[in-house]
């Protein structure tokens, strides 16, 4: 048989189908990978939108407040005490900071510091060491002193800040509110006096919000993750599947293949063979006529008449077993007794065994029948059993049996012989057309026994050890009791 292409062997074929979804696997994972990062900093983002609106707010009713309570309870009482307001005085600024601690306490509240209206000094700070300090006007100053309030958020640290052993996350809202003076009930307030500068710690809002960050990652990544391999799986089994199709597709293309070289062999093999068979027959009857003759007129020389016709027949069997493995086999089935079959085709070669020196033992159910061709699987049973005597010239023990097996609604024919077995290279050939081991011989006996039994919907298998012997076992479907 010639070799495939290159192109129609399993390890090609298998690549081509499933190449496409691999490459799209990867591809996959890769977009949803950018898509899970662009879900995460948008929902991040959202989040300290929000987390941003929630805590200005919130700094700016506490501002109110503040406002209020120093106002009502400190700039008044002090202006009306002392005529002035100098925080410079111990006393004074005891007071106020009494009151600020009073009103945030309990609040998530870091620093609460007053600048003067005038200039960016520190004239109150719960951090003492900023009291009295002259700072940078920063923006923030600067638009509350204008009327108005800003708020800034910033933070530091990352996703990985939240492994065991890292503090490195933190966020702080800085709100500049301006300080008022306030006119009565009902009325707007009055003149701006200086400037609140809140801060905020936002860390535990910061920590929650990158957690959620980390575990939506982890949720897509998760998800992404049982999604490619199942994806892998699909392709790996599909490759599977696609690579045993190509296996069996090619398998069945060397069969078909090999079927019409056999089909072309046999129509020959016929022809020439019908060609021969008939002067081999006229050779033979005018080489008996001949002997008859040559018996009268030359004594002592029909030995010579006797090797035509011997040959002559052989010839003949051997043109026999050409035409019935060229011809299509012609089944005619019925019921038989398989035992039976086994019987008479030992009988039948019971002389070959004596002469051989080979010992019968007999494993024979009687009662199993089966559907079958009886000339043809007795055929296929008689090369079987000469085959075993071929193989053990010097004797030894051939044993057959017959049983049915119930599970499998089959018969099992087991001929085994103790003779010379055959090695692994050429038991894979024993049933090509044309091979044989021996001088004489056609090669063409276990290739006839194998389409018998195929013929029956059999199947028939070998297992030899050489030096040791062989076993050829023949399964047939059973007929129904």
């Amino acid at each position: 048989m010639t070799e495939p292409p290159r192109d129609l062997t399993p390890e090609n074929l298998d690549q081509k189908p499933f190449e496409l979804v691999k490459y799209f696997s990867f591809s996959a994972l890769a977009v949803l990978l950018v898509f899970s990062g662009l879900l995460v900093w948008l929902i991040s983002d959202k989040t300290k939108e929000m987390l941003l609106q929630r805590s200005e707010a919130y700094a700016l009713v506490l501002a109110e407040n503040l406002n209020h309570q120093v106002y009502q309870q400190f700039v008044i009482p002090t202006y009306l005490r002392f005529s002035e307001i100098a925080l410079r005085k111990p006393e004074q600024f005891q007071r106020l900071d009494a009151i600020i601690k009073n009103t945030t306490h309990g609040l998530n509240i870091q620093s609460v510091t007053i600048y003067e209206n005038n200039a960016p000094r520190v004239a109150y700070s719960t951090i003492s060491e900023r009291v009295g300090r002259m700072e940078e006007a920063s923006p923030g100053y600067r638009k509350a002193r204008e009327g108005g309030n800003i708020s800034t958020l910033s933070t530091s640290g990352n996703l990985f800040d939240l492994l065991p052993g890292r503090h490195g996350l933190h966020g702080q809202l800085r709100t500049f509110i301006p300080f008022r003076l306030e006119r009565g009930l009902g009325e707007d307030t009055g003149p701006i006096l200086g400037v609140f500068e809140i801060v905020q710690d936002l860390t535990p809002d910061l920590r929650a919000m990158t957690r959620l960050e980390a575990l939506i990652i982890l949720i897509c990544v998760a998800m992404m993750s049982g999604l490619f391999v199942a994806l892998r799986l699909i392709v790996a089994r599909g490759d599977r599947i696609i690579a045993r199709r190509a296996a069996e597709r090619l398998k069945m293309e060397e069969r078909i293949n090999h079927i019409e070289r056999l089909a072309g062999l046999g129509k020959m093999v016929a022809a020439v063979s019908h060609e021969i068979k008939n002067p081999l027959g006229i050779i033979r009857s005018t080489a008996e006529v001949l002997g008859k003759r040559v018996a009268k007129l030359a004594p002592g020389n029909e030995h010579l008449t006797a090797i035509i016709v011997q040959e002559t027949r052989r010839l003949d069997r051997i043109v026999t077993e050409f035409l019935d493995f060229a011809r299509p086999q012609k089944m005619r089935f019925a019921p038989a007794a398989v035992g039976e079959l086994l019987n008479r085709a030992l009988a039948f070669m019971e002389p070959e065994f004596s002469k051989a020196g080979i010992t019968i033992e007999r494993a024979i159910e009687a009662a199993v029948t089966a559907t079958v061709d009886s000339d043809h699987l007795y055929q296929a049973i008689l090369n079987i059993l000469v085959n075993a005597v071929h193989a053990m010239p010097e004797g030894g023990v051939l044993t057959v049996r017959l049983v049915s097996e119930r599970r499998t609604r089959s018969l099992k024919i087991e001929i085994a012989d103790t003779g010379q077995g055959m090695s692994e290279e050429v038991l894979g050939q024993i049933f090509t057309p044309f091979f044989t081991r021996k001088n004489r011989g056609t090669g063409l006996g276990l290739a006839i026994v194998k389409n018998i039994v195929e013929s029956h919907l059999g199947q028939i298998e070998v297992d030899s050890t050489e030096g040791q012997g062989t076993v050829f076992t023949i399964r047939l479907p059973q007929t129904d009791d």
